[in-house]
């Protein structure tokens, strides 16, 4: 049995974090838009590149692109000053950094994005591993209906404004609900790096975390 005072987490530790002032101005926001719609449009898959993934409609349905990082430099610039930050007064990972390409998504009438996390349960499909996800919401709320991000449970909305972002452990399950009107327009972002920290089987490493009580 496990004495609860030595695997409890720091206090200052949280999960999920949202902004309380945005990210991005308005036009910023544009400017992001302008260059997602200039990739390359895909469809969106599930599966993450393992065997068996790909386009599924029962599961997701959204376009998106790929910003590649010298096009929108400043923006990555800004992404990593605010996720070092927000780590290191919230999440408390190591080594957390922009990882891959920002994904810019564009949900249409009943687009959606069932259930999922955002990292695998086996560690041969990555590196690097995600720690952290966000997204932000590119265009103005008013401009379409439905689409909510949910967090672990449903009925857990995440509500956003234009330029706000939220940020979570890629560990947590999420979705995102059917759209009912216009087009949802969001940026999502990962940033991860070295594996979570491991300790080996081994006895007094184990001690060394936790006290084991008789």
């Amino acid at each position: 049995m496990y004495e609860n005072r030595h695997i409890t987490e720091p206090k200052w530790k949280s999960w999920i974090v949202q902004t309380t002032t945005p990210l991005f101005t308005p036009d910023q926001c544009r400017q992001i838009i302008a260059s997602g719609r200039a990739q390359k449009p895909q469809q969106a898959q599930v599966g993450m590149n393992k065997p068996g993934g790909g386009t599924d409609t029962k599961k997701r349905v959204t376009t998106i692109s790929w910003i590649p990082f010298k096009e929108m430099e400043h923006m990555y610039r800004d992404l990593n000053n605010f996720i070092q930050k927000a780590n290191e007064n919230h999440f408390g990972f190591g080594d957390i950094q922009v990882t891959e390409n920002a994904q810019f998504t564009e949900y249409p009438v009943g687009g959606f994005y069932d259930w999922h996390m955002d990292c695998d349960t086996h560690m041969e499909h990555e590196p690097p591993v995600r720690k952290i996800s966000m997204t932000l919401l590119l265009n103005d709320p008013s401009e379409f209906e439905g689409g909510d991000l949910e967090l672990m449970a449903p009925g857990k909305f995440a509500e956003l404004k234009q330029g706000h972002a939220i940020i979570f452990a890629s560990f947590l399950n999420h979705r995102v609900n059917p759209v009912k009107r216009g087009i949802r327009q969001s940026l999502v972002c990962w940033f991860g790096g070295k594996p979570f920290r491991w300790l080996k089987n081994n006895f007094f490493q184990q001690l060394y975390m936790v006290k084991i009580l008789n």
